[in-house]
């Protein structure tokens, strides 16, 4: 990701205080992470002071302060996933991924996480990759989903 690119999008809401939110989610969503050194320059630009960026960062899921991978996989562990055999999914994923929940590997390729409910009881277990939802989904169906995803 170009530094002109970030640049843009923060000159974009530069001295909109209230575009906050959406100024760091077009970052995030270009680089799959917030550093610090982004977070400065927003809240500079943006006229807020760097607490409040930190506090908003820190608030809400979607944004990270850690690298993660150009895909995001999220096995839903919720109850009802669970009883539908949650475990055995994630088992799979982390086998083919090399990934426990909560890491990115060197590639940068995959992000893995666990949900609690990731909000499709009916469809369970579930497997969502960057934001697309793959029901009833078994350990076998696994490596043709991820092997999509490059």
């Amino acid at each position: 990701m170009s530094e002109q690119k970030i640049d843009g999008i923060i000159e974009k809401y530069r001295g909109k205080p209230g575009a906050l939110i959406h100024a760091l989610t077009e970052i995030q969503h270009e680089l799959h992470w917030l550093p610090r050194e982004v977070m400065e320059k927003v809240a500079e630009a943006l006229e807020v002071p760097f607490s409040l960026v930190r506090q908003i960062v820190s608030f809400y899921k979607t944004f990270s302060l850690t690298p993660k991978g150009r895909h995001e996989v999220h096995v839903c562990t919720g109850m009802t996933c669970h009883l539908r055999g949650a475990a055995k999914l994630m088992a799979k994923v982390a086998e083919i991924t090399g990934l426990k929940p909560g890491e990115t590997d060197t590639d940068s390729r995959f992000t893995l996480e666990r949900g609690s409910c990731l909000g499709s009881c009916s469809i369970g277990p579930e497997l969502i990759v960057d934001g697309k939802h793959y029901g009833r989904m078994t350990p076998d169906k696994v490596e043709d989903v991820l092997k999509r995803y490059e």
